[in-house]
């Protein structure tokens, strides 16, 4: 994370518009970002901002390119490892993903957006038990997240535990902020009812 608290604010900010908002949104954030660290001198976190304007771009290779500065510059930038590997997914370079993904936890391994998005690919290739490792982890770190309830969810069902699934998903719902995010809980109360069914 940054040293500078109003960029962290900011960070964290952007990482909840990329996961509940919209593309706008992102990129507001990532341009404000980017221009506080500009006016404050602070040549990692440009290299940071620039990587997400990048990524909302969906630019990912530019986006590495960027990352990869920032992580030159301020080498215990765990999110800077951590987007570097999303972008590698993106890309579909998976095996070098999980190394960037792995140092960002060595260099920042109380991140828990680091230990969620392991989590998020394992679960994608089939490894659910190891992502649930990763959620539990994340969740330890940030109780509050949503998404990674809903992850864990995903990855409890895929297991055929259906009651565990039921849990995490009523805790989606719990956390969501009221009156936010509508198509999202409209989608996560639809698998509710679908798993209660089932029960």
């Amino acid at each position: 994370m940054s040293k500078n608290s109003q960029l962290t604010d900011l960070r964290l900010k952007l990482d909840d518009a990329i996961t509940y908002g919209t593309k706008a949104q992102s990129m507001k954030l990532a341009r404000k970002g980017l221009n506080l660290a500009k006016k404050k001198k602070l040549a990692g976190e440009v290299e940071y901002f620039k990587g997400q304007v990048e990524i909302i771009k969906e630019n990912f290779a530019i986006a590495i390119e960027h990352f990869d500065r920032a992580i030159s510059i301020n080498p215990n930038d765990g999110a800077s490892f951590n987007d570097r590997a999303l972008c590698m997914v993106e890309l579909g370079i998976l095996d070098k993903a999980f190394y960037f993904f792995d140092m960002g936890i060595r260099v920042e391994p109380d991140f828990a957006t680091i230990h969620h998005n392991k989590g998020w690919l394992l679960n994608n290739l089939g490894r659910y038990r190891e992502s649930i490792e990763c959620f539990k982890k994340a969740l330890t770190l940030d109780p509050q997240r949503p998404v990674t309830y809903d992850n864990l969810a995903d990855a409890l069902y895929n297991l055929g535990d259906i009651k565990g699934a039921l849990a995490a998903y009523k805790k989606v719902l719990e956390l969501l902020k009221p009156g936010s995010c509508r198509s999202i809980r409209k989608q996560i109360k639809k698998k509710i009812e679908e798993l209660e069914k089932k029960i």
